[in-house]
């Protein structure tokens, strides 16, 4: 049975059971997904990402495993004896493995939100990022939505403690189809910090179909942070969106370090005046890695600031893809919008291609955007020569001065320690 035979079984099995509200939603994703299928190079928003390649693996759902307490101890980030911790396994939440620490912190599944007291913002919320990724792979996660967690933050409260979500995937026995799906909702007045990483156990292949809708209401605060360090094969797509529906405060994060095909969509929308949202991201990628970061910032109303920052390495025979779209709306007037994306080439095997792109439909803006390719500063890396320092701890010092205007964004130190200590054992791997 191939890949799409055995989507096809699972989302049958899942229909035929009771109770769930979320049906039609889910229909109607499915019937999409069958439509639109797997997006070819001849998709424009996927014309330098083949995933084709990972549906031609016989890919399986595995919704039970047998994950220890023990075995996530390994996996767990730095500063977890102090977080709410939100485990899927294999895309599907598991309640053993999670600690929701926070009192000010609901956590339940869609599905149970979606016949209880929040049914109506799930209603409301469930399923907005449909607008802005229109594909196959987005629908596909949809139809199974159901299965994924509903996050609440109550009105005026700050969380105690960061929420951490982990996603393992179980790939010691057969490869593995992964659809996690999570909405959260931030109310007025809120503040919230989230961390969320991927781990692999075991070589078979995997695919992490995974989609979270966050909705930040007035005054709320948020910020994200997104660490990739999984293996080889292991492929992800990971869709990130955000809705500022009143005046609030963003900051994410995406920290690119290792896997093997990796998509990231990062889609913002500022629905209310004096929205703010910052965007920074860094990609350090080795081997035959492939990165394809795409953002979109949606400025509806005015007096809204954006400002995107992305930086990359890239080296041996890696590929990094970045796509970042603004959009300033008519009524959007007063927009306040800068995106950034510089790159180093490390090895003549590494590439980058690169879109940054503006439609205004306003008049009384200010919007820049631009990108830079190149190599290591030789003139820097000659200065250091000069003053004794060795060839290989020079390149080392001058990559990460590069990092660093990403690194010093990760405002948890104990979190900006553990990337900036996998970007030093990088930088020792690369110049050993």
């Amino acid at each position: 049975m191939n890949t799409i035979e055995n989507i096809k079984e699972r989302f049958q099995e899942l229909q035929s059971a009771n109770g769930n509200k979320l049906k039609s939603l889910e229909q109607n994703a499915f019937d999409a997904f069958n439509k639109m299928g797997i997006p070819t190079a001849r998709h424009e928003e996927w014309k330098y990402t083949r995933i084709g390649n990972v549906f031609n693996k016989e890919l399986h759902f595995k919704p039970t495993s047998t994950i220890t307490p023990q075995e996530l101890d390994q996996m767990r980030l730095p500063g977890h004896e102090n977080a709410n911790e939100i485990v899927f396994v294999n895309g599907i939440f598991s309640t053993s493995l999670s600690n929701v620490r926070s009192k000010e912190l609901t956590v339940k599944s869609l599905k149970e939100a979606s016949a209880g007291e929040f049914s109506e913002i799930v209603s409301k919320n469930l399923g907005n990022s449909n607008r802005y990724s229109k594909d196959g792979i987005h629908a596909l996660n949809s139809a199974f939505a159901h299965e994924g967690v509903f996050i609440h933050i109550s009105n005026g409260k700050i969380a105690e403690h960061p929420v951490y979500i982990y996603h393992i995937t179980d790939a010691r026995e057969t490869n593995v189809l992964a659809q996690p799906r999570n909405l959260v909702y931030v109310s007025e007045r809120a503040e919230i910090e989230f961390a969320e990483t991927h781990f692999t156990l075991g070589v078979s292949e995997s695919f992490t179909n995974e989609v979270l809708e966050i909705v930040v209401e007035k005054d709320a605060n948020v910020s994200y942070y997104k660490i990739q360090n999984d293996k080889e094969q292991s492929s992800q797509v990971c869709t990130t969106h955000f809705r500022q529906v009143g005046k609030s405060y963003i900051h994410a994060v995406t920290i690119s370090l290792n896997g093997g095909m990796v998509r990231n969509n990062l889609n913002i929308t500022l629905e209310a005046e004096h929205a703010e949202a910052h965007l920074y991201g860094l990609y350090f990628l080795q081997g035959n890695s492939h990165v394809d970061n795409h953002t979109v910032v949606d400025h509806v109303k005015a007096n809204c600031l954006s400002n995107e920052l992305y930086k990359g390495i890239v080296s041996d025979n890696a590929t990094a893809v970045f796509n970042g779209k603004i959009f300033v709306q008519p009524h959007a007037q007063k927009t306040n919008a800068y995106q950034s994306n510089k790159n180093i080439l490390l090895s003549e095997g590494a590439s980058v291609n690169t879109k940054p792109q503006l439609e205004i439909f306003a008049d009384d803006v200010k919007c820049s955007h631009g990108c830079t390719v190149g190599q290591l500063d030789e003139e820097g890396l000659f200065y250091l020569r000069s003053r004794g320092i060795s060839e290989d701890t020079a390149r080392s010092l001058l990559v990460h001065a590069f990092a660093i205007d990403i690194l010093e964004h990760v405002k948890p130190a104990i979190l900006r320690s553990y990337v900036d200590k996998l970007i030093f054992e990088r930088l020792e791997f690369e110049t050993s």
